[in-house]
């Protein structure tokens, strides 16, 4: 596997593994100060610069802390000289919420470019497939 593959790997591994854990300085590691994530809840706009983006996450640890897990299952990377993206899918729910929908999984696409010989992620992206209803209406459910 290439240097930078593998570099970008263990970049998101251990996001993952601090996001699970609730610790800020690891989700915050290896960020921009210019990241843009596009999540779950609101706000639709999106959340903009690594000061929203840490203040996004409390909530998250605060559901988390009732026993959900957040753990990758798959990863892809695909790297370029200065620029990468990287695509999981993440087991990420109670472990009721879990045994309620086996198969769904947290969609993950990360922006990536390279500054000063160095990985850090521009761009986050997170979703649920929307499984709705017979009525075409999205299940209000779906986020943990």
């Amino acid at each position: 596997m290439p240097a930078d593959e593998e570099q970008i790997r263990i970049l998101v591994e251990n996001w993952a593994e601090a996001v699970h854990r609730g610790d800020m300085s690891g989700v915050l590691a290896d960020h921009s100060e210019d990241i843009v994530m596009f999540d779950v809840p609101p706000p639709y706009e999106g959340v903009r610069g690594i000061d929203a983006y840490r203040e996004s996450w409390p909530p998250f640890f605060e559901w988390q802390r009732q026993g959900a897990l957040f753990q990758i299952d798959s990863l892809d990377v695909t790297v370029g000289d200065d620029i990468a993206y990287a695509h999981a899918l993440l087991r990420c729910g109670t472990r009721e919420d879990l045994a309620d929908r086996p198969e769904n999984r947290l969609r993950l696409t990360l922006g990536l470019r390279k500054e000063h010989g160095r990985w850090i992620v521009a761009h986050e992206h997170h979703s649920f497939p929307d499984v709705g209803t017979d009525t075409g209406e999205a299940r209000a459910d779906l986020r943990p």
